[in-house]
């Protein structure tokens, strides 16, 4: 068994049930590095989601919250989801530094630099340079790269700098493939339903763990 620390898997658990969010959860930590909880399980059970996975795995977890407002709306909803023991939040970039730094000064941000749908394409990829360069600037914890596109991960890598880790999105019902994206320069790899949907999702989650570990 992998330590934690080792790990490059992260569980986007983008259920509504809270049983069945707990269970995925308690099945899959062996594999895990961190859970990433998006708005589909905390509108479906409540911001204390992100207590109870602490508690019953031991894990980080995520608050994809993509936070996109004024500073003053982005600092209340990062505190409550610090409160409730979230140990990094998802921030969009394209509303500006001061939005972002407003969740940065209450825990650790990952800057969405690019999306992994096909509709990224028209208006976030156009501006990644300066997302990229914001991320330089203010050195979250990470950013958000798409690994449906390998190409734009190793473009982001290329310019990132070195101590900001690459998070991606996109593998298994995306598209993206584990192996191809680390190779462009990821630092840890999210898949969702290629996990939670599956018949196994211990099983799925063991085996795209040793895939990563083999690349």
């Amino acid at each position: 068994m992998t330590s934690h620390k080792e790990r490059k898997l992260i569980l986007a658990l983008d259920v509504y049930e809270q049983d069945r969010a707990l269970e995925i959860a308690k099945c899959t930590a062996d594999y895990l590095w961190a859970i990433k909880v998006n708005w589909p399980l905390i509108i479906g059970s409540g911001l204390r989601i992100i207590t109870e996975l602490k508690q019953v795995t031991g894990l980080p977890i995520i608050a994809d919250l993509k936070l996109a407002d004024i500073p003053n709306t982005n600092r209340l909803i990062a505190s409550r989801v610090f409160e409730a023991g979230a140990d990094y939040v998802i921030a969009h970039g394209f509303v500006g530094k001061d939005s972002v730094k407003a969740t940065m000064d209450l825990g650790k941000t990952i800057i969405v630099v690019e999306m992994s749908h096909l509709g990224a394409k028209e208006f976030i990829q156009p501006a990644a340079d300066k997302l990229i360069k914001m991320a330089n600037e203010l050195e979250p914890f990470g950013v958000i790269a798409p690994a449906t596109r390998p190409k734009r991960v190793a473009y982001i890598r290329e310019r990132l700098k070195k101590e900001v880790k690459i998070l991606t999105p996109g593998v298994g019902a995306q598209g993206g493939k584990a192996w191809e994206v680390l190779k462009a320069g990821a630092d840890y790899i999210i898949v969702g339903r290629s996990i939670y949907a599956s018949e196994n999702p211990r099983e799925s989650a063991r085996k795209l763990h040793d895939e990563i570990m083999g690349v």
